[in-house]
């Protein structure tokens, strides 16, 4: 049953500047994290009336760091979110390497414009890219399109081609919501996504554990380089994601300490993220101390950590049914191994809009995009599953266990060269190909307001 005039409210949105919206176009967007906000920005763009519902109460910016790739960097700067956006939740980064167990450097290059890419990389406070969003989100399409306390539970397919989705809200009332799509951006433990495929397998989690924090230090190296360390069994990765303060000369450093375990009996903690104790696995890293690094220092110099097993789920044959798409984690959640699931959210958001401007607002849309990115994103998602980028760790362990005075008589720099351009073309950033792409969406675009045949 519904509460006295949410059903009402939610099936007469008033969209931009005041003027009623009928839902025969309008798009519905199951939650409002990075995919959710993008996507919602993206169709205000191109003239698409959209809203978001998002089951928090209250935007928070929760979360450490996450990598935006060249890729999404471009994206973001299309959607008008520049170098002064992102530099208030982020620093550009400059160099990404690896680093053995002794020290010795296995791998390592420029990253964004020093590597030649026409847009930076950036790493940033997720929470806070996050809120960024979420700010330009409302000023640019109003506070009445992000729904908080509202949460997609399902949906049903409408004979008229549209679809209803279901709504609970924060304060016990019921709704439900129509539209011409709905667009599953809820993540991992999508409603939308069991939808689609209600006979998914269960969340995978392959053995290794991950405690994040993030600390206040001195950045190394390039003063803004994303750095991992160790092998696949045990490893730790930190990056700045902020810039120098000026009176203390440090920066916030996001770290990420991770280790492999059993998984025979699954993953027996109650839920997938929540905080612990700095001793609960520091021990993990004693003696990882060296002349330019002390990783226990490091670890406890953090106000808190937080701790979740590395999940994703099996790919899917189809991110769409009729007029319902996936994106973002509820379409591929994958091993943050390569920097890249937040990124692809956004191009996700943009190839979904590029598709609604040739195809309109329309099913047909949702099956251009399926078929642009569902086949090869679903490949990256096992590709990070066997550790991605990080995989030269595992060579170097395999060949040597991890330690060695000369990395070339180990692998050699082309057969490193040759991994490594692989794993980027396979996620959408390699250098020439970006570079020399055109925008997805150009610029003053509009989605077409028929089907196009």
């Amino acid at each position: 049953m519904l509460a006295s005039g949410v059903g009402e409210k939610l099936n007469n949105f008033v969209g931009l500047k005041g003027v009623a919206r009928m839902t025969s176009d309008r798009v519905i967007i199951a939650g409002g994290g990075i995919g959710g906000l993008a996507s919602a920005l993206t169709l205000h763009q191109i003239g698409v009336p959209c809203i978001v519902f998002e089951a928090v109460r209250d935007m928070r910016p929760l979360g450490v760091g996450i990598n935006l790739q060249p890729n999404a960097v471009r994206e973001l700067y299309d959607l008008g979110i520049g170098a002064r956006d992102l530099d208030r939740v982020g620093v550009p980064a400059k160099e990404w390497a690896l680093v053995g167990l002794n020290g010795n450097d296995i791998y390592s290059e420029p990253r964004g414009l020093l590597a030649g890419y026409h847009w930076p990389q950036y790493a940033v406070h997720r929470g806070r890219f996050h809120m960024l969003l979420h700010e330009k989100a409302v000023q640019r399409i109003g506070p009445e399109a992000i729904r908080l306390g509202s949460r997609v539970t399902g949906y049903r397919k409408n004979a008229d081609g549209g679809v209803s989705a279901f709504i609970e809200c924060a304060d016990g009332a019921s709704a439900e919501a129509k539209g011409a799509l709905l667009i599953g951006a809820d993540g991992i433990h999508s409603a939308v996504r069991a939808g689609v495929h209600p006979a998914q397998p269960p969340i995978h989690w392959g053995g290794a554990i991950m405690w994040r924090g993030t600390s206040w230090a001195r950045p190394i190296r390039s003063g803004a380089s994303f750095v991992g360390l160790g092998t696949h069994r045990q490893r730790m990765v930190f990056y700045p994601i902020s810039h120098l303060d000026p009176e203390t000369g440090l920066a916030m450093i996001n770290w990420i300490a991770e280790v492999t375990m059993d998984n025979s009996e699954g993953w027996t903690e109650r839920g997938w993220f929540r905080q612990v104790g700095i001793d609960d696995f520091i021990h993990h890293f004693d003696g990882w101390v060296w002349d330019w690094l002390d990783v226990p220092a490091l670890i406890r110099r953090a106000d808190c950590a937080f701790e979740n097993p590395m999940i994703d789920r099996d790919p899917v044959p189809t991110w769409c049914d009729g007029p319902v798409a996936l994106l973002g984690d509820a379409a591929h959640a994958m091993y943050p191994t390569g920097s890249n699931g937040a990124s692809q959210a956004i191009v996700d958001a943009r190839v979904l809009g590029r598709a609604m401007v040739e195809h309109g607002v329309t099913q047909a849309a949702l099956a251009a995009y399926d078929g642009k990115l569902c086949g090869p994103i679903s490949r990256l998602v096992l590709r990070n599953r066997g550790a991605g980028p990080f995989g030269l760790l595992n060579l170097v362990d395999e060949r040597c266990g991890g330690t060695f005075d000369n990395i070339d008589d180990v692998i050699p720099a082309a057969e490193r060269a040759e991994f490594m351009a692989g794993y980027k073309a396979a996620a959408g950033f390699a250098i020439e190909e970006l570079n020399r792409a055109p925008p997805t969406i150009p610029a003053s675009a509009r989605a077409a307001t028929a089907p196009v045949a």
